[in-house]
């Protein structure tokens, strides 16, 4: 899904100018909708807390992606739901609650790490053959213990996830997930209209240029 970022430290660290070429719809993006651009340019990533390839942007890259963008680029997270069940709906509203109580870094990768265990920050595939890692999060109980260990007690935790704003932020992802054709994660949304096709990229910085061409040039 992400093989590219797989590529040595020194490629991540390639020049900006080594992107002086345009970059080419249908090969490195594609528009996914007739919408007009959003008032303010956004970068949506679909992700989900079961991806290995997931967690290994989160820990290893959207940092420097972040600090990359031009100050007017907001960056929005959104879970899919690959799973269509009640443990991946219950997963689905812990993110939402993330985005209400705050400390995302913290709390996605404590989510993580629960799920996948440490190494899925390197990217390593916790359903490989011969891996014995358990996610620990099979059930709302289970999510609030991760919740309760950063200042989110279980009533806390309830209330936020069963919140109307809660049930109306997971029925977007789900319509945009379908209406965007997010088959495989991480995937990279701009302004609601372009897809970036991540298979076309090669570094950090072509990614991160790609983004903002899109989001503010486009």
């Amino acid at each position: 899904m992400i093989k590219y970022f797989a590529v040595a430290l020194t490629l991540i660290a390639a020049s900006f100018s080594t992107f002086a070429a345009p970059f080419v719809a249908g090969k490195h993006y594609t528009q996914i909708s007739n919408n007009m651009v959003t008032s303010t340019p956004k970068i949506t990533e679909f992700f989900s807390f079961y991806c290995h390839n997931c967690f290994n942007m989160e820990t290893q890259y959207l940092a420097e992606i972040k600090a990359g963008l031009d100050e007017e680029v907001t960056f929005d997270t959104k879970h899919v739901d690959f799973m269509n069940s009640d443990l991946g709906t219950e997963v689905m509203r812990s993110l939402a609650v993330i985005h209400e109580v705050g400390q995302a870094e913290k709390l996605n990768h404590a989510m993580f790490t629960a799920i996948q265990g440490d190494k899925g920050a390197n990217g390593h595939d916790h359903n490989a053959q011969g891996h014995q890692h358990e996610s620990q999060i099979n059930s709302r109980e289970d999510i609030k213990k991760i919740f309760s260990q950063f200042g989110v007690d279980a009533a806390t935790y309830d209330t936020l996830a069963d919140s109307s704003t809660t049930d109306k932020a997971l029925a977007l992802w789900r319509q945009q997930q379908t209406l965007y054709n997010v088959s495989s994660v991480p995937a990279f949304i701009v302004n609601d209209k372009y897809a970036i096709n991540m298979n076309e990229i090669s570094t950090l910085d072509e990614l991160i240029e790609l983004m903002n061409y899109l989001a503010t040039s486009k």
